[in-house]
């Protein structure tokens, strides 16, 4: 009996180790590259990030970070990137182009990262936000990286 236990025990340690360090499936993005973006929340809860590296015909990635009071605590947290019909006129509204790649949940640090392929010679766009004390406290990014 202490043998099946001990056995077991094992297995339970073994199968948690491997969900634990195993790396949740990302999409196009990471959170790392070269930053075209980053604008803190007028209310200090969060941080929108867009990323760009050249691999696959250029890939812009976005992260949206707790900051403050908010940082290391569960809340509401989006984020979400897709590409833009334009290639010119960064700070301009965006039309999206294709589709978007969405993280949300409730994270203590980030939601993210998303990512779009494609954006070497086409702006991108990013929304983020968090809830915090009972408000959505976002950021738009409007065009980038043109």
């Amino acid at each position: 009996m202490r043998r099946a236990f001990s056995m077991l025990m094992a297995l339970v340690t073994a199968a948690s180790v491997m969900t634990v360090g195993a790396p949740a499936a990302q999409a196009a993005g990471s959170c790392s590259g070269t930053i075209i973006y980053s604008q803190v929340q007028s209310s200090g809860f969060g941080e929108l990030v867009i990323y760009y590296i050249s691999s696959n015909g250029g890939t812009n990635s976005a992260c949206f970070y707790h900051r403050g009071a908010a940082y290391g605590k569960s809340a509401p947290t989006f984020v979400q990137i897709y590409r833009c019909a334009e290639r010119s006129g960064e700070g301009a509204h965006c039309t999206r182009s294709g589709s978007a790649d969405t993280d949300s949940g409730d994270f203590s640090y980030h939601a993210g990262p998303v990512g779009v392929t494609g954006t070497a010679t086409y702006c991108v766009e990013a929304v983020g936000y968090i809830g915090w004390a009972g408000q959505r406290h976002q950021i738009l990014s409007r065009r980038q990286g043109c």
